[in-house]
């Protein structure tokens, strides 16, 4: 099948598909927007069905990142053939092998409409890739791309419609497609090209700082949805104390002790897995790197130089991803009440005072605690500025007008520098609140289709189940919120 032409071509990202979460007993808010209800399984299969109608058959599909979100599975087989440790039990299974291979079979075990819904697509003719992305990491190994393969069922004459692609895929030459985490410093693959690392006496895949956090700290935190930055970033001081007052204090009353293990868990295994060699055999170096070229319709030469424009791993500045966790404010909060427990005990040598008196040296390191704590801004919402900025160089090394990436989960159509910038936004279950009451977010997709001259133009559409609508262009918004130069 000819991967290099393309007339149509449909893009989306950010799904995050994972287990059915079953009510938790005593908190009926744990984790509810990973219940069933939710999948966007039957929206999906409509959309495809919808496109065929419009477009016929023989187009492609590019699934950009992020479609299966591996970090967030809580399920372990009932006879395991390996071990788990403890904090596995808490926080879900490591990136080996086989223990991807369990969670990518649990995921489409709960998805049986998505899975259906790719077999017809391609049976019919079309094709479909796969951009791996940062919580779809684990798919590097090949193992996983063939229970893929063998759960969709294609038969041998079709097995060539799926493809999955590194990071990156160049649709018909007109077109770079990313998931945009490798210009993420906190969620980039360090080494896309061989990502395996050995830890312990296992190979595994080294999974991001990011996906790391949303592992060990919001796997334990159910109240928070990890697919909106604002559940567990909040803009004020007050809606963090309504936030408590209303679902923590009821729900969680030990959230705070599942953040601060979960961080130190997280600071521990980031640092840790940072440091270690990316595997790699030096007699299948270019072999590697040709393979990736081909997979992404790029030549050898583009996968080197769009590897050099990845941005540098954040885990190699200690504090700022000890800022990011709060550890920072924590260990601050801690010497702050240890000194100020040191000056009672020396007082009271000399003379007895009661454990009042504590509050004193308390309060007076209090406003060097919120000077600080409020000096400290979150990187997260910088990272969607960082993808804009290097959108129009990766265009320019790969000879196109048009990128498209996901990772950021905010949908916009734009033009960077005369480069045209889509970002798909998310099919994800994003809701702003517990409850699951406000929907974050737009289920958006790009459709890439030749004018009446041939040339192909890109328009954003959202899905409005069954059918769509346009989403105009956001250029002076998108110049006032990222200050770059449209």
């Amino acid at each position: 099948m000819d991967f290099s032409k393309a007339g149509h071509t449909i893009v989306l990202s950010d799904v995050h598909l994972s287990e059915a979460e079953l009510p938790k007993i005593g908190n009926p808010l744990w984790k509810k927007f990973k219940r069933s209800r939710y999948f966007i399984d039957q929206g999906f299969s409509r959309l495809l069905t919808h496109l065929q109608r419009k477009i016929g058959d023989n187009f492609e599909l590019v699934l950009n990142g992020d479609i299966f979100d591996f970090d967030s599975v809580m399920a372990f087989p009932t006879r395991p053939k390996f071990n788990i440790g403890w904090l596995e039990r808490l926080r879900g299974l490591n990136s080996e092998e086989e223990k991807s291979r369990f969670k990518i079979r649990t995921i489409l075990s709960d998805h049986p409409v998505f899975v259906q819904a790719l077999r017809k697509f391609i049976l019919d003719g079309n094709r479909v890739i796969f951009v791996i992305g940062n919580h779809d990491i684990e798919m590097y190994w090949d193992s996983v791309q063939k229970d893929i393969r063998d759960a969709i069922g294609l038969p041998e004459d079709k097995q060539e419609g799926l493809r999955f692609c590194e990071w990156f895929y160049l649709s018909n030459q007109d077109t770079l497609i990313e998931h945009g985490n490798q210009y993420d410093d906190y969620c980039l693959c360090q080494n896309p090209l061989h990502p395996l690392v050995r830890k312990g006496g296992k190979y595994l895949v080294r999974i991001p700082f990011g996906n790391a956090a949303g592992k060990y700290i919001l796997n334990g935190m159910g109240m928070m949805n990890p697919h909106v930055d604002s559940t567990f970033i909040k803009s004020s001081f007050t809606e963090y104390v309504v936030f408590f007052f209303k679902y923590v204090l009821r729900y969680e009353p030990f959230l705070i002790w599942s953040w601060f293990w979960g961080a130190m868990a997280t600071l521990l295994s980031s640092l840790t897995d940072g440091v270690l060699p990316a595997l790699k055999d030096p007699l299948t170096v270019e072999h590697r790197v040709k393979d990736v070229a081909d997979r992404a319709n790029a030549s050898p030469e583009i996968v080197r130089s769009l590897r050099e424009l990845h941005v540098h791993p954040a885990i190699f500045n200690p504090l700022r991803i000890m800022q990011e966790l709060w550890l920072d404010r924590a260990l601050l909060f801690l010497l702050i009440v240890t000194a100020s427990f040191q000056v009672f005990s020396l007082v009271n040598v000399f003379v007895h005072i009661s454990m009042w008196w504590m509050t004193i040296p308390l309060l007076l390191g209090m406003p060097a605690f919120l000077f600080y704590a409020r000096s400290v801004q979150s990187d997260i919402f910088k990272i969607e500025r960082t993808l804009v900025e290097h959108a129009p160089l990766a265009a320019k090394i790969v000879k196109v007008r048009r990128v498209i990436m996901g990772h950021t989960h905010r949908e916009f159509h734009t033009h960077v520098q005369d480069v045209e910038l889509i970002n798909t936004g998310t099919w994800s279950p994003a809701f702003e609140d517990p409850e699951c009451l406000k929907k974050y977010g737009r289920t958006c997709f790009a459709w890439i289709r030749p004018d009446e001259n041939q040339r192909r133009t890109c328009t954003l559409y959202e899905w409005q189940d069954p059918d769509c609508a346009i989403i105009a262009p956001e250029i002076f918004q998108f110049q006032k919120n990222y200050g770059v130069s449209t």
